[in-house]
């Protein structure tokens, strides 16, 4: 049995202070976005029982409504779309050893080094000439794009470590390789799916500066972008602010928190090849 010793002790300390520097700010959070709205106002101030009034005044006062489906739309397209081609074209990369599938590879992660700042002007001309600028299938091409070298980095690594026992056998029973690949190994690939999926998910729930630069000039906003023309509006109101914030980030928190476990373990079983 292992000795409980003063560095156990030490080690628990940091990892209770390292918890509450990332607890207690959500903690904040709720408390101010529940806070009674005739309490006195500042940042901090927490009051008892919590009331949802603030909750109520955001939604109605924020478009926090159409922006959350857009964000939605924009998530789920990109998310599907990523998986997909990603897993696709790291099938044959993963099980050919040729150098054209080597040299392939390497291209794919060639794009991890591109800096994004470098590619916004040309990308902008690019979506604005064939007529999707404004639309949320621009910010879907742009993040598909975008998170399609790391994503094909970790089906790949994923696929080189997994045995080949279960499609030979279905080959053997006379599956294509599409289907073999369809029906046996995309299923036996669902840790580190779910690992690209949580993670492009946070990603393109979160971005920024890509809908802002595609869609300002139409009436189309993300959940970032309306909580930031919301921040504007009502910066002296803590509780709307805070409200609104909870709004925007409580669909994908929820993914989190149900899919965070397929993080660690499409990591651990991805990276080793």
């Amino acid at each position: 049995m292992a000795r409980y010793t003063w560095r156990t002790l030490v080690l628990e300390i940091g990892l209770i202070v390292m918890a509450a520097i990332f607890v207690v700010p959500f903690v904040v959070l709720l408390g101010v976005a529940f806070r009674n709205p005739d309490a006195a106002q500042g940042p901090f101030g927490l009051t008892w029982p919590p009331s949802v009034d603030n909750i109520a005044i955001a939604w109605s006062t924020s478009s926090m409504g159409p922006a959350l489906l857009n964000s939605l739309v924009i998530t789920v397209a990109s998310v599907l779309l990523i998986i997909a081609i990603a897993s696709a074209a790291a099938y044959p990369l993963s099980r050919y050893r040729q150098r054209w599938s080597r040299a392939t590879f390497y291209f794919f992660l060639a794009g991890l080094l591109v800096a994004g700042q470098a590619s916004i002007l040309p990308l902008y001309t690019f979506i604005r000439d064939i007529g999707l600028m404004g639309t949320l299938w621009a910010v879907v091409l742009i993040q598909v794009g975008a998170n399609m070298p790391f994503s094909i980095f970790l089906y790949t690594s994923f696929l080189r470590e997994l045995p080949r026992d279960y499609e030979e056998a279905a080959i053997i029973d006379g599956a294509s390789p599409t289907r073999a690949f369809v029906s046996v190994v995309f299923p036996l690939m669902r840790p580190i799916t779910g690992t690209i999926l949580i993670l492009t998910a946070l990603g393109v729930w979160n971005d920024f500066f890509t809908p802002l630069l595609y869609l300002s000039s139409s009436d189309n906003k993300t959940a970032p972008l309306a909580l930031y023309s919301y921040v504007g509006q009502y910066t002296a109101d803590w509780p709307l602010v805070f409200s609104a914030l909870l709004l925007s980030i409580l669909p994908i928190l929820v993914l989190y928190l149900f899919t965070q476990r397929y993080i660690i373990k499409g990591f651990a079983s991805g990276i080793k090849g």
